[in-house]
C-alpha cells in the first residue's frame, strides 16, 4: 500500500451513483486515500456524473471549469491533483471531455470503476486515460466488502446495488446506453453486503437498481431468485430492521412482489413507482409498455395486499408531441392514484435516444407552464398526506443529530424526515413516534410510550 492520499468525490443523481461512489471510495481506501469533504485538501478528484438531467454534461463543465483553480493551486504548491470524470456523463461523452476540458486526466464508465487503481496508473503514466467500453467481466466480482469503519460513519441506513442496467429502451432515455443491457447481482454476494452493513450499524437497506424489480440473480440453490424471494432473504439478515427497493418498472411488478408487501412487515410501506405521464398516446410514444389502467391496475394490486401503501412517482412533461389533452390525462393520474410525492421534470433531449429526433416539440414556456400546474398538483396531494399523519404513531429509525440540541432526526415508514426530542442514544433504533405538528419539509414528533405504525387515513389519498 502506498503513503496516505486524499480522494474527493462528488455525486449527482440517482442513488446508484451514491452507492457506486461509496464503492470507488472502499476500493481506494486499499490503495492508501482517505476521503476528505475538501475539494481543495484532494490529491484525487472524482466527479461521479449523471445523465438524466436536462443539459448534465454542460454542467459538468462548468463544474471543471471551477476545478482548474484548484489544480492550478495544488501545482503551485507543489502537489498534483489527479481530476476524474465518471459516471454516465462521462460513458455517454468519452474522449469529449478531455477535449472540451484539459483540467482532466481520467474519464471512466460506470462498468470500469472496479479498475480504478490501474486507471489512476495509467493516466500517471499516459498523462491521460479513457475508459469507456463495456468490461467482459462483473465489475462486482472484483470490488472489495466494505470497510466496517467506513461504513459506521456513513450513518444507519444505506442503499445496496442489486441490479444495474435496463433492457426497456424508453425512447427519452440514456440508461441502456449508458449502464447497458440489465445484469443481477448473485443472491449470496448481495446478502454477504448487507451482513457486513447490519454489523457496521446499518439498520435500513434499500435494494437499489435502474429496473430493481426485474432482479433475477443467481440463488444459493442455482435458480434465479426474484426481488422477492431477495427481499424475504434480506429481511433475515440479523440486525436489518427495514427495507425498501427502488426503482421500479410497473411492469415488472410480479404476484410474489405483490405478496411479499403483504407478508413483510420490515418492508417499508411506501414505493416509487415511476408512470412519466397519464397519457396512453404519451405512453405508446416514450415506449414504456404499459398503459394508464395497467399503471392504475398495478397501484390497485399493491394497495389491496397493503392497505397503507403509500406511492411516489417520476413524470415528465412536455414529450414531444404531448398536448394539453394529453397533460390533463397526467393531472388526472396524480388524483387518481393520491401521490404522496414526486418527482417531476420538463423533457430536455438526450442525445443518442430515439425521442431526440422528434420534430414535435412542446415550446419551453407551455414546458414550464405545465411543470408548475403539476408540481402544485402534487404538492397538494402530499400536503394533504402529510396532514392525515398528525396524530398518529409510527416506527421512526432515527438517524443523527437534529440541529437543535437533544433533537434527533429520522425517517418515518413514508421516507418523510421526522424531527423528534430524544436521546443520542437512540440513533439507529426504530422507535415509536407520535405526529405532534407538520414543518415545511418534515414532520415533528414525541416518543411514544408504546404502539406500533400508524396508518394514515386513506394513504390511497381518497
Amino acid at each position: 500500500m502506498s503513503g496516505t492520499r486524499k480522494l474527493h468525490v462528488k455525486s449527482y443523481g440517482c442513488q446508484m451513483n451514491v452507492y457506486d461512489s461509496h464503492r470507488m471510495a472502499d476500493l481506494l481506501a486499499r490503495e492508501g486515500y482517505v476521503e476528505t469533504a475538501q475539494a481543495e485538501d484532494a490529491d484525487l478528484l472524482i466527479l461521479n456524473t449523471c445523465h438524466i438531467r436536462e443539459k448534465a454534461a454542460e454542467k459538468i463543465y462548468s463544474e471543471l471549469g471551477r476545478i482548474r483553480g484548484l489544480k492550478q493551486r495544488a501545482a503551485a504548491d507543489g502537489r498534483r491533483l489527479t481530476v476524474a470524470v465518471a459516471g454516465c456523463v462521462a460513458q455517454a461523452e468519452g474522449e469529449e471531455i478531455v477535449r472540451r476540458a484539459p483540467v482532466v486526466d481520467l474519464v471512466f464508465g460506470p462498468q470500469s470503476y472496479h479498475r480504478l487503481p490501474a486507471l489512476i496508473a495509467r493516466a500517471a503514466a499516459e498523462g491521460r486515460a479513457v475508459e469507456t467500453e463495456f468490461p467482459v467481466e462483473d465489475k462486482f466480482d472484483f470490488l472489495p466488502a466494505p470497510a466496517r469503519a467506513v461504513t459506521a460513519s456513513r450513518g444507519v441506513a444505506a442503499f445496496v446495488t442489486v441490479q444495474e442496467g435496463c433492457d426497456k429502451f424508453c425512447t427519452f432515455c440514456v440508461v441502456p446506453y449508458t449502464r447497458g443491457a440489465e445484469i443481477s447481482r448473485p443472491v449470496a454476494k448481495i446478502l454477504g453486503e448487507v451482513a457486513a452493513l447490519a454489523e457496521a450499524g446499518v439498520r435500513e437497506v434499500t435494494l437499489i437498481g435502474q429496473n430493481v424489480n426485474a432482479f433475477h440473480g443467481a440463488g444459493p440453490d442455482g435458480e434465479p431468485w426474484g426481488l422477492a424471494r431477495l427481499l424475504r432473504a434480506v429481511a433475515e439478515v440479523p440486525g436489518i430492521l427495514r427495507l425498501r427497493y427502488t426503482t421500479s418498472h410497473p411492469r415488472d411488478v410480479s404476484d410474489d412482489l405483490v405478496a411479499a408487501h403483504r407478508d413483510l412487515p420490515k418492508l417499508a410501506p411506501q414505493l416509487h413507482l415511476p408512470v412519466q405521464s397519464g397519457s396512453d398516446r404519451i405512453l405508446a410514444a416514450m415506449n414504456r409498455r404499459h398503459g394508464r389502467d395497467d399503471y392504475l391496475r398495478t397501484v390497485d394490486r399493491l394497495r389491496a395486499a397493503r392497505p397503507d401503501l403509500a406511492f411516489s412517482s417520476d413524470f415528465i412533461v412536455g414529450f414531444p408531441g404531448e398536448t394539453e389533452a394529453d397533460f390533463a390525462d397526467t393531472l388526472r393520474i396524480v388524483d387518481e392514484v393520491g401521490f404522496a410525492g414526486a418527482f417531476s421534470f420538463k423533457y430536455s433531449p438526450r442525445p443518442g435516444t430515439p425521442a431526440a429526433r422528434e420534430d414535435a416539440r412542446v415550446p419551453e414556456p407551455e414546458k414550464a407552464e405545465r411543470l408548475q400546474r403539476l408540481q402544485e398538483a402534487v404538492g397538494r396531494r402530499q400536503a394533504a398526506f402529510n396532514a392525515r399523519c398528525r396524530g398518529l404513531t409510527f416506527d421512526v429509525l432515527l438517524e443523527k443529530p437534529g440541529r437543535r440540541p437533544g433533537q434527533l432526526v429520522g425517517r418515518s415508514p413514508y421516507l418523510q424526515p421526522v424531527q423528534v426530542m430524544a436521546p443520542d442514544r437512540l440513533v439507529g433504533e426504530l422507535v415509536p413516534v407520535t405526529v405532534t405538528d407538520l414543518g415545511t419539509n418534515s414532520l415533528f414528533g414525541a416518543l411514544a410510550g408504546a404502539g406500533g405504525p400508524g396508518v394514515p387515513a386513506s394513504a390511497a389519498g381518497a
